[in-house]
Parts: C-alpha cells; structure tokens; sequence
C-alpha cells in the first residue's frame, strides 16, 4: 500500500513536505543503519577487523540523524494543528528513529565482540550465528522497503520472519549453555552468547518498525 494520503493534501502542502523530508531522513538513517550491520558482520565472522574502523564514524551519524528527526518531530508536532492521522504518523516515526539507533548501538556492539573474539579460533556454532545474522540483516531491510512504501502488509509479515530468528536464538543459545568439557578460557563462549542476544535483539527492533509502519497505514496496533 503506498503512502498517498499526505503528500497529495492540498489543505496541508508544507505538512506533506515536512512528514516527506522526514520519512526521507529515517530512510538515510536506515541505510548509514543497515551499513553498520553489514560491517560488523565482516568483521564477525570474515574476520575483517578493517571492515569494522568505519563504524564508530557511521555511528556518530547515526545518532545526529536521530537527534535531529526527533526534534523535528516534536517542533511539528507542537508548531501545527494536526490530525489523528498527522500525529500518529509522527510519533510512529519517533519510535521508529529509537528502534534504528539501538540496531546501531547493537552493531557497535557486535564489532567490539569481532576484536575480542579474534584471537581464537572459529568456534564450530559460528556459520550458523552467521546465517542468523544474514536473516536479521534482511529483516532489516524489509523494514526500511515497508517504511519506503508505506506497505501494511509487509510491515506486519516482519513478525515471520522473526520468529525463524527467535528459533535460532534459542537453539544456539541451548548449545552455547551445554557445551561441555571446554579446554582453555570461556571467554569466546560468553562472547557468542552475547552476540546471538544482540541479533535476537535486532531483530526485534526491525519487527518493531514493521509494526509500526502498519499502525501508521492502518491506526491499528499488532495484536
């Protein structure tokens, strides 16, 4: 479903063109977002350590993009006699801004984790945290197509697809906890065990921007 019903208002032309420059925005947060992602999972599990240098720069833009939408945000909110629709749209942006900022922090994250994990060798659960990772990095992106289109339902079909990752989650973790008769420090098994928490955890955020385009088309919370 594609988002006509602000930018073709002719009662609120300058309110179609901010909730436009807006939806813009989150949109180029979300590529600097899905780059993060993209880099700190070379660095997991290729072992680029040089992949990941960009990201601390990458997240400092991040974090000005979601400064910025969210006072924007509020200053239209507060300039301007909106509608129910006007003000849902834009406090579903807000929220959607926070879910993009914590996939950064968490790819940060996951980048301080390459470094520490480096110097062991590849533990054998690693290809299939890897294939959670790629299914987390898509979701992502199905997100950001949903935001961009204004598609109810590929927005709410997001919850599917998490649901593989919650699976996966679950699975490593259970053979991350079992592991037996470990020889040498277990610093790498914690770290693993963090890792698959923070891409459970983007995952999530990604689901939430799903859900939340849907409420912007439809007024309607997921049940």
């Amino acid at each position: 479903m594609k988002a006509v019903f602000y930018h073709q208002n002719p009662e609120k032309p300058q309110l179609a063109r901010d909730i436009r420059r807006l939806e813009q925005d989150i949109l180029r947060m979300g590529a600097l977002v899905e780059k993060s992602f993209r880099l700190c999972h070379q660095g997991l599990f290729a072992r680029n350590l040089t992949a990941i240098e960009e990201i601390p720069f990458l997240e400092k833009k991040i974090d000005r993009f979601y400064r910025q939408i969210e006072s924007d945000c509020t200053l239209i909110m507060t300039a301007q006699l909106l509608t129910a629709q006007d003000l849902r749209c834009l406090s579903a942006f807000m929220q959607l801004v926070r879910d993009l900022e914590r996939v950064g922090d968490y790819a940060q994250e996951l980048a301080d984790i390459a470094v520490k994990l480096f110097p062991y060798p590849a533990h054998p659960s690693i290809a299939e945290i890897a294939i959670m990772s790629h299914q987390a990095q898509a979701m992502l992106a199905t997100s950001l197509g949903a935001l961009a289109n204004f598609d109810e339902v590929g927005g709410r079909g997001l919850q599917y697809l998490d649901d593989a990752v919650d699976s996966a989650y679950h699975r490593l973790y259970q053979t991350l906890a079992s592991q037996r008769d470990i020889q040498g420090v277990v610093e790498p098994i914690l770290l693993l065990g963090l890792a698959i928490r923070y891409l459970e955890r983007m995952a999530d955020h990604a689901t939430n921007i799903g859900n939340r385009v849907a409420y912007i088309v439809t007024g309607q919370h997921p049940q």
